[in-house]
């Protein structure tokens, strides 16, 4: 217990140093250290979200005026109609990008996460931004629901012989729980791998590029690898993420790896280990321990991921917004 102590100090010292945040873990800091023994993320959830889920739920909705949630559904639905049909012959990508937590930096992250993987994979017209919260600028609402329905959608519209999904969610995230949902108008919850699994197979989306930015996300890579599928993770099953203060454009992962190195005419494993070792050398610079960022390839994923990397920008774009780690602008 020594040792668990001194590390969560040095955490909680060098995240207020560096104006970084452990994600979705700050209150774990506070009850370790106030009830010496072992801590469960189980506690966490409650602490966190200001109340338990009752047994055997992952998330619940706020009860809320129905003319708000009648207009919320519409956006989403208007959103999703928007969405083009698939093009016989051609590998088309279907982009769907969710922000889960209410925090602004998420939903900064995902706004432009949209428009680099929409770029990078000819994916006009099929891409969509789900965003928890006020910080989507104009981006439908991100729930569980509205994630299954966006997923759904796309693989109504999609050919699974020749298409991909590209999913990209970002929010904090618990070593047994999974994804966390946290919107303080609209519900709370979490998303568990299994759960994860389960939405995307219901989309009939065999050819998957699957990027799951959070705490612990490596806890994800079990249930979502295959044959068909690349899936990506901004942590081992393990470890935390870093660079998720409210005020930030970033998160470490999503800075290095989509607003740096998806902006380059690179193969996707490629730009994997470049973010791979950005992130590693911040975290060094900032004396904190290692997320390790995981990627799994299926055997049979060349087909479609070649397809597709014929088609990206043959010109690079310049990152935007400020860097969590260098505090300036990249």
């Amino acid at each position: 217990m020594t040792q668990k102590r001194f590390r969560i100090g040095h955490l909680a010292k060098a995240a207020a140093r560096n104006g970084v945040i452990r994600r979705g873990r700050l209150l774990a800091v506070g009850l370790v250290l106030a009830l010496p023994g072992s801590v469960s993320s189980q506690g966490v959830p409650g602490a966190e979200l200001g109340r338990r889920l009752p047994p055997n739920v992952e998330w619940v909705s706020f009860d809320r005026p129905a003319a708000e949630r009648q207009a919320e559904q519409r956006a989403l639905d208007s959103a999703l109609a928007a969405l083009k049909p698939q093009r016989s012959g051609t590998v088309d990508a279907y982009v769907i990008v969710a922000a889960l937590n209410a925090d602004p930096v998420f939903g900064r992250e995902a706004r432009e996460a949209g428009r680099v993987l929409g770029r990078r994979f000819d994916a006009e017209g099929r891409t969509i931004v789900l965003a928890a919260g006020e910080g989507g600028d104009g981006a439908a609402q991100a729930s569980p629901d509205s994630l299954a329905l966006a997923l759904a959608r796309a693989g109504q519209l999609a050919d699974p012989r020749e298409d991909v999904l590209v999913l990209y969610t970002t929010t904090h995230g618990s070593p047994l729980d999974g994804l966390q949902y946290k919107d303080s108008r609209r519900g709370y919850g979490w998303i568990s791998p299994q759960r994860l699994g389960t939405m995307i197979d219901a989309s009939g989306m065999t050819n998957r590029l699957l990027m799951i930015s959070a705490c612990y996300s490596g806890i994800f890579l079990p249930r979502l690898a295959s044959a068909n599928s690349v899936v990506i993770s901004a942590a081992a099953s393990d470890r935390a993420s870093f660079g998720c203060s409210p005020g930030n454009d970033w998160t470490y992962f999503g800075d290095a790896f989509i607003n740096r190195a998806l902006r380059k005419p690179q193969p996707v494993a490629i730009a994997f280990a470049e973010a791979r070792r950005t992130v590693g050398q911040w975290e060094a610079k900032d004396r904190l321990p290692g997320s390790y960022p995981q990627i799994r390839l299926g055997k049979d994923t060349a087909r479609w991921l070649t397809a597709l990397e014929k088609r990206m920008p043959a010109q690079a774009t310049s990152p935007v917004g400020r860097s969590p780690a260098e505090g300036t602008a990249p």
